[in-house]
């Protein structure tokens, strides 16, 4: 399985950005995808999850209220929608598959794959 993040750049405060993760080789195994990030001096964090099939996305308290996850399985690809960004949003963003089917499970390590990151940076 390949997980291949895209869709960072640069934005103002306030901006928007749609992440994209594009998923191939075997979306059988999956069950879950979701996103985390990692910011300069801080631990990787989680986002937001959501099932492979079926379902509705789970997020973390602090990503309730501007960030969206999606998935769109015809094109084998999930998405975070992220609205009314902030400089504290900057870090690199990574799409992660789980091969069980478990929202709300946020600890990385129950990650199977993993893509290679996209760069969020937010200007103040």
């Amino acid at each position: 399985v390949q997980l291949q993040a895209s869709g960072g750049g640069l934005v103002q405060t306030g901006g928007s950005l749609r992440l994209s993760c594009a998923v191939s080789g075997g979306t059988s195994r999956i069950g879950t995808v979701a996103w985390f990030r990692l910011a300069p001096g801080k631990e990787r964090e989680p986002i937001a999850s959501i099932p492979w099939r079926g379902g509705i996305g789970h997020y973390v308290d602090s990503a309730k209220d501007r960030f969206t996850i999606s998935r769109d399985n015809a094109k084998n690809t999930v998405y975070l929608q992220m609205n009314s960004l902030k400089p504290e949003d900057t870090a690199v963003y990574y799409c992660a598959a789980d091969s069980r089917r478990r929202v709300g499970v946020w600890s990385s390590s129950n990650y199977d794959y993993w893509g290679q990151g996209t760069q969020v940076t937010v200007s103040s």
